[in-house]
């Protein structure tokens, strides 16, 4: 069976991302144990990792890059933002417990949309987050093997996702 739309698809690989042509990092490895399954053409990854499994089969190797312009885009300078220190309290006291350098945390842009950041610095006036993607400015390598194809049930297609081994589970 050949991947395309509305196929589970099953994929193990091993992603490695470079910034500025720096030697290259691990970022990610799964395993046949392990796998990544994903349900093709429903927009759930980028979809340069989609065409470029397009049309292979179970057992085809695959090795390809993607740049980060296409994946997740430029580190965005503008995306470092410094937050008042006051917006981080719980009842007057600042939240140390949870605010932490290196930790991310979730937030709500002001039209409610859902943000993840990366607390840089913590000052007495302000907290310096950092909003870009992890991987903003990295160009992908994935390397790996496609391990299933198969048709996708009418309850993953209703859902958008892959149900069951390596899948979503109600």
């Amino acid at each position: 069976m050949t991947i395309s739309d509305e196929k589970a698809v099953t994929v193990n690989y091993y992603l490695t991302a470079s910034k500025n042509k720096q030697p290259e990092e691990l970022i990610e490895q799964t395993s046949p144990e392990q796998p990544f399954v994903f349900l093709f053409g429903f927009g759930g990854v980028l979809p340069d990792f989609e065409s470029n499994l397009s049309g292979k089969q179970k057992g085809d190797k695959f090795d390809f890059h993607i740049g980060a312009a296409k994946a997740y885009g430029a580190f965005e300078k503008d995306y470092v933002v410094k937050i008042d220190k006051a917006a981080f309290e719980v009842e007057g006291k600042f939240d140390d417990a949870r605010i932490k350098v290196g930790e991310d945390i979730e937030m709500n842009d002001a039209e409610g949309n859902q943000l993840i950041g990366k607390v840089l610095e913590i000052t007495d006036a302000h907290v310096e987050m950092d909003f870009n993607h992890p991987l903003a400015g990295y160009d992908l390598h994935f390397i790996g093997e496609v391990l299933e194809v198969r048709p996708a049930t009418q309850e993953e297609l209703d859902h958008g996702h892959i149900h069951g081994p390596g899948g979503h589970h109600h």
